[in-house]
């Protein structure tokens, strides 16, 4: 098969949650610094079709792309690192395979032949690892297989993988294992003996590995970078160290210091097309590290004894304390402790709030309750998806003295549905991939706090809800002050709601984290962060 395309592999072995998703977005940045147009896309060899259906405590955070699709977190890594938007082709999961598979057997696509793990279902990956290069737009394109080598589940994306390098040639394809080295305290020792074992089952799967990306707590000294390379049978400058890092932005730095691309590009005979050297990155990081200012601010949800269920809201904040180099201190509160008499120790000393997505009734209280304190007491509140509609039922039950309203997904018999079922919604019975999801337009009022973060009248943003705000509502709501600042166009959804007299509280409907990049922090995160610094300078 000829291409122009050159494809990486990159595997996982010893132990899972290494970072190949941080790997693989740090090599795609460096690739992309020197004027390569990358993509990545993710392989999981979960059965779910998609993470949509799957608890946050499950899989941390789903990730929602332009397009509509949910997907792995590791997607939201490589939209902030490469400032490009992904798409439903950059996630495939086992789940997704099996179920083309099975439905073009159905329709008798494979003209009644016996169908099997190979050559279909290993056919059937191979054309999803192509699909991304056939549009001729990537010069690299990045591909993390999810898991461990050895998964039983991942055998057949393994066997995929080996029949590419006969497919694409040596020179359009490479394998980067991505390993750990242990370090046994009690011995003081680096251990190579896990590395040899995961790439002795690569081999074993038919797959030589060109690079190794070694996690360690410790430099790796000469010797055990020569045990690596005699045992794996990589080239002793393929062995390449990745040490724990202060931040995962200084990933992309810490392997070009290893020279990981120049290693890539040697393989794969690319030439470099241009330089930046990674300028407008070092400055993000300068600005990151060198904070003149801080702020407390607490994230209110259920999920938060797992951080990654909100993954691209704490990057989000590191983006935009990074823009405005203030260090954001983010202290994760769970909704389900906080009730109306403990809620001022609770947020006790926090200068802004925000109030996180989520689905369900399991600490909704607390999450009135917090946003009637940042309400009352003039402290700076966002309010994203669930976020968002809590302030509206606290607005409804405190201002407009509807004691009982509610949304119909907590209560579906509310005398005061102020958050309700969207009508194309209401008879859906498959919960996977049936939300309102991707980009939406929406049009800002002037003169409101969103339209001065934006600057502009239209935007457009992610959305992943079922539910939403009820319009019968509006009026009383605007008469008391919480007014509808974005609005969809063509649909009329309340969007945005904001209050008047309020240093800053804003809920939306949408999910802007998914669009916030290292380069380009979202302008309501910054406008949130920026009046939470002013708020504080006030009260001095």
């Amino acid at each position: 098969m000829a291409s122009s395309t050159k494809y990486i592999f990159i595997t996982g072995g010893v132990t899972s949650s290494l970072g190949k998703g941080i790997i693989a977005a740090s090599l795609a940045k460096l690739l992309q610094s020197r004027g390569f147009s990358v993509t990545i896309q993710k392989f999981d060899p979960y059965l779910n079709i998609d993470p949509g259906t799957l608890n946050p405590y499950e899989h941390g955070e789903c990730y929602v792309t332009e397009d509509g699709a949910e997907t792995d977190l590791d997607l939201g890594h490589y939209e902030r690192f490469l400032n490009v938007s992904t798409t439903q082709d950059n996630n495939v999961t086992t789940g997704r395979i099996y179920n083309n598979v099975i439905t073009k057997e159905r329709k008798g696509e494979y003209l009644g032949k016996t169908v099997q793990v190979i050559p279909h279902i290993t056919d059937e990956i191979k054309s999803n690892f192509y699909k991304l290069g056939e549009s001729g737009k990537y010069d690299v394109i990045i591909t993390e297989i999810g898991g461990c080598v050895g998964d039983i589940e991942s055998l057949p994306f393994i066997e995929a993988v080996r029949q590419v390098r006969w497919d694409l040639g040596s020179n359009n394809f490479l394998v980067v294992h991505l390993t750990l080295i242990p370090y046994l305290s009690a011995a003081k020792e680096l251990k190579t003996k896990p590395t040899q074992h995961s790439v002795k089952q690569l081999l074993e799967a038919g797959i030589q590995p060109d690079i190794l990306v070694c996690r360690t707590e410790h430099h790796l000294p000469m010797d055990v970078k020569k045990k690596l390379a005699l045992f794996c049978n990589v080239q002793l400058n393929c062995v390449i160290e990745a040490m724990d890092a202060e931040s995962i932005y200084d990933v992309p730095l810490l392997m070009k210091k290893e020279k990981l691309d120049e290693r890539v590009m040697a393989k794969l005979k690319l030439s470099t097309k241009t330089n930046t050297e990674l300028e407008q990155w070092k400055d993000f990081l300068g600005r990151l590290k060198n904070p003149t200012q801080e702020v407390q601010i607490g994230l209110i949800g259920k999920y938060v004894s797992l951080p990654d269920a909100y993954k691209s809201i704490i990057e989000s904040f590191t983006h935009a304390g990074a823009a405005l180099e203030c260090k954001v201190n983010l202290h994760l509160i769970s909704s389900e402790e906080i009730n109306k008499d403990n809620v001022e120790k609770k947020l006790e000393g926090l200068d802004g709030i925000l109030v996180a997505p989520g689905f369900g009734e399991r600490g909704l209280e607390g999450k009135i309750e917090t946003v009637k304190f940042a309400r009352t007491k003039g402290l700076p509140f966002l309010g994203i998806c669930l976020g968002m509609q809590v302030a509206v039922i606290e607005f409804a039950r405190n201002i407009l003295g509807l004691e009982k309203a509610n949304s119909t997904e907590m209560d579906p018999n509310t005398p005061d549905p102020v958050i309700a079922l969207m009508e194309e919604q209401k008879n859906i019975v498959q919960m996977g991939g049936t939300m309102r999801l991707g980009s939406y337009p929406c049009e800002l009022t002037k003169g409101t706090k969103s339209f001065t973060a934006y600057g502009k009248v239209r935007i457009n943003e992610r959305h992943r809800h079922r539910y939403e705000f009820n319009d019968k509502y509006l009026k009383p709501m605007e008469k008391h002050g919480m007014i509808a600042a974005g609005i969809n166009p063509d649909t009329n959804l309340v969007e945005i709601v904001e209050l008047k007299n309020h240093p800053f509280f804003v809920g939306t409907q949408f999910h802007p984290e998914y669009r916030s990049t290292v380069l380009n922090a979202h302008p309501l995160f910054l406008r949130f962060i920026k009046a939470t610094i002013d708020n504080k300078t006030s009260d001095i």
